[in-house]
């Protein structure tokens, strides 16, 4: 018994290793940039093989990777969720899609690389939809969103999808340009994540109450 749970250890802290360090090489790279070859080598892992053996596909590594930090996110959005109620303030919503994003990254410190892992993977057309399954699809994403459009009933439905969409590029990308300062020490806009997230809430609140202009 005791050697199989040194070796369920051992086989998790190899796929922790390899999984943090994908990431990190994708995020800083590119995910079709970077070869299992080359995952390998910078774990330490003599065996080339060993990223395959773990994980399988290139898309099954994503998905490991992306899911092991939206199951923490859910739980940080699923908090917001639940203090905001049912608020009637459309501030109170965007900060609801905002906040869990950067509230986790600042708990993992710095340097990060998920943001950019996201910015990565969002533009590949063969791997965004498993990040689109594995977070925007997820039920309290929906209910946030629910929440906020019932402040805007007005708004027109294809109007709703196109802001939605510019919400999402602006959490991403936003993020995703300050953990690359953070990692390489270049100046930020705002001191903290705390203070990039009241930034980012007040952008997006502009976006959803600008005016909506007839026509193409």
């Amino acid at each position: 018994m005791a050697g199989r749970s040194v070796r369920a250890e051992q086989v998790r802290a190899t796929r922790e290793l390899i999984r943090n360090t994908a990431e990190r090489l994708f995020a800083e790279r590119g995910v079709y940039a970077v070869s299992n070859r080359q995952i390998s080598e910078a774990a330490g892992q003599g065996n080339t093989a060993v990223v395959g053996y773990h994980f399988g596909t290139k898309a099954d590594l994503v998905r490991a990777i992306a899911r092991h930090h939206t199951e923490q996110l859910a739980l940080v959005s699923e908090r917001l969720l639940a203090e905001t109620g049912d608020s009637t303030e459309l501030r109170d919503w965007v900060a609801c899609l905002v906040r869990p994003t950067t509230e986790y990254l600042a708990e993992l410190g710095s340097p990060t690389w998920f943001a950019r892992f996201c910015a990565q993977v969002m533009a590949d057309p063969a791997l965004h939809e498993i990040l689109v399954d594995e977070t925007l699809d997820a039920p309290v994403w929906r209910q946030i969103l629910d929440g906020l459009h019932r402040c805007l009933p007005d708004l027109p439905a294809e109007v709703r999808a196109e802001r939605t969409a510019m919400t999402r590029h602006l959490i991403l990308h936003m993020c995703a340009e300050r953990e690359r300062a953070l990692a390489v020490g270049a100046p930020t806009p705002r001191a903290s994540w705390r203070g990039a997230a009241t930034g980012l809430v007040d952008a997006i609140v502009g976006v959803w109450t600008a005016p909506v202009t007839e026509g193409s």
